[in-house]
């Protein structure tokens, strides 16, 4: 099994002014995101507000990004849910649509009460996309679930044929360097922490799933170059550029935040759902005037091509 390399773009939701999805707005967004140069996009997960999303709703942006997408990048695609069976769904119709990879996040309502439970879970999952590569996506941050993922990679392995490896959002770096060297990188780990992408590279990451690849991918990109290349002093300049855009998802929030920011660079995708709420005009322009004394808005606007950065 082929691992992942480079940056996954974690898309976001687009709405209609009635609060029904855009699907009119993701041919334009997959053009935008393969000239950012990114290896794939992450359909349907956090940014993409899967949990607040129907099964059709989901179904239907699935299809659409694989249309469109015509097979120029991957394309992973969530199922996770708090019911397994609608996962399984999704699972199962991912595969017959054209998906890449599949991923899920473990049940946030009722809990797994072990890791046994929690493989047992994803096996159920994974089972109804056999010939899809399947990955765990972990991030206890949201789930609330905190259980060893070397422990999990131990048990999955055994009852997941089609186990690709692991989402790893979450910020202990040992447990992901751990989970990087299980027997010999026999799984593909991909991070999920942007703003820790640097770290994670120094530790061995080879691919990235995150929700700022979205528009600042070519920034990070030359990060990715500059630590290849061993210039340390210029990866860590230009990665901090980066970390001080996300403080302002910190401090804005994250989602609406980056909404903010994609309207700002020319694709508007619509008021989110709740329990999200847009930022209000106020603090919209004052995440812009934050941006524009960073400069990050344009530097990102700048790297029209990654060695232009």
């Amino acid at each position: 099994m082929n691992k992942v390399k480079g940056l996954i773009a974690a898309t976001f939701a687009a709405y209609k002014k009635d609060g029904n999805i855009d699907l009119d707005a993701i041919p334009p967004y997959v053009e935008y995101l393969i000239e950012q140069q990114v290896s794939g996009v992450f359909v349907c997960g956090t940014n993409g507000e899967g949990p607040n999303l129907t099964t059709e709703e989901r179904m239907a942006i699935t299809e659409k990004y694989i249309a469109c997408v015509a097979g120029r990048i991957l394309v992973f695609v969530h199922v996770g849910h708090s019911s397994i069976t609608e996962a399984k769904r999704l699972a199962a119709h991912a595969q017959e649509h054209g998906a890449d990879y599949i991923s899920s996040v473990s049940a946030f309502y009722f809990k797994p009460s072990s890791v046994a439970n929690l493989v047992d879970c994803m096996a159920e999952i994974a089972s109804a996309a056999p010939k899809l590569p399947f990955f765990y996506y972990h991030i206890p941050a949201l789930t609330g679930i905190q259980i060893d993922m070397i422990q999990f990679l131990q048990l999955a392995e055994q009852k997941i044929p089609n186990l690709a490896g692991i989402k790893y959002t979450a910020a202990t770096m040992q447990e992901y360097q751990a989970c990087l060297h299980y027997k010999s990188g026999k799984f593909d780990i991909l991070f999920g922490y942007d703003e820790l992408l640097l770290p994670a590279l120094a530790v061995g990451a080879k691919g990235a799933i995150g929700s700022t690849y979205n528009y600042a991918a070519k920034l990070y990109a030359q990060v990715v170059a500059y630590f290849e290349e061993g210039k340390l002093d210029e990866a860590e300049k230009l990665h901090f550029e980066a970390v001080q855009m996300v403080q302002l998802l910190v401090k804005y929030g994250p989602i609406p935040t980056q909404r903010a920011i994609m309207k700002k660079l020319g694709l508007d995708l619509g008021i989110p759902r709740l329990p999200l709420v847009a930022l209000s005009k106020e603090q919209e322009q004052n995440l812009y005037a934050d941006l524009s004394d960073t400069a990050f808005l344009s530097r990102v606007k700048s790297c029209s091509f990654v060695k232009s950065c």
